[in-house]
Parts: C-alpha cells; sequence; structure tokens
C-alpha cells in the first residue's frame, strides 16, 4: 500500500528534492504545506504516514519545532510521526524533546543513513 508523507516548509526546490528521493526509494506519495495551518488540515482529511517538517519554514522563516508542538497538541494527529529536517544535533535533540522522531538534514538526503531512518515509516 502507497504511503503518504507530508512535507511542511519546504522551498520548491527542496520539495522537489525530498518529493524525487522519497517517491524514488519508497512506495510513496509526498505532498506539500506551507505551514502549520494546511499542514494540521491536511492530516486531518488523509491518513498521513509520515510529517518531514523543515527546520525554519520557507514562507515566514518560523520555526519549524513550532509545527511539531502543534500536531503533538491535536489530538487527532498527534499519533503521526513527525521528523524534523536540519542538519543541526541540537535541533534534532529538540525536536525529539517535543515527541518528534529522529530526523535528518538535507545534506544526507540521499544517504543509506536516510534510508534506513525511513524504512521504519515508510518501509
Amino acid at each position: 500500500m502507497t504511503k503518504k508523507v507530508l512535507d511542511v516548509g519546504n522551498c520548491g526546490p527542496d520539495f522537489h528534492a525530498i518529493k524525487s528521493f522519497v517517491e524514488r526509494t519508497f512506495d510513496a506519495k509526498v505532498l506539500q504545506a506551507d505551514g502549520p495551518e494546511d499542514a494540521l488540515e491536511i492530516l486531518r482529511r488523509e491518513s498521513i504516514d509520515l510529517v518531514l517538517v523543515n527546520r525554519k519554514l520557507d514562507r515566514d522563516y518560523t520555526d519549524g519545532l513550532e509545527v511539531i508542538k502543534q500536531i503533538k497538541a491535536d489530538g487527532a494527529v498527534s499519533a503521526v510521526p513527525a521528523m524534523l529536517i536540519t542538519n543541526y544535533e541540537e535541533h534534532q535533540q529538540l525536536a525529539i524533546s517535543e515527541g518528534a522522531v529522529h530526523g535528518f538534514g538535507k545534506l544526507s538526503l540521499a544517504k543509506s543513513e536516510t534510508v534506513d531512518l525511513l524504512k521504519p515509516y515508510l518501509g
């Protein structure tokens, strides 16, 4: 069964790189959201298997950690796994403390360890 991934807050080129990588590597479809409002709407409407949140949202450079906090605070969608996309381990740890699972950075997008990280959710 095709999995669904929601990408939140990435610019066009980064979204397309993530979408291409995920859809090429897994039986998955990647949807896009710009911020917490449309992300929560999509999460309530669609069956999403994994949320990927950019550390800084492209639309206004707000903190992606706030998106994770809103997802985890919403009982209807809080069980959906969320990952922060950042190359900085300290930001990964902050996201984990808010209920996210360990994510990855854009610099490691096509690496085997990123595939292994995503497999439990998309494999």
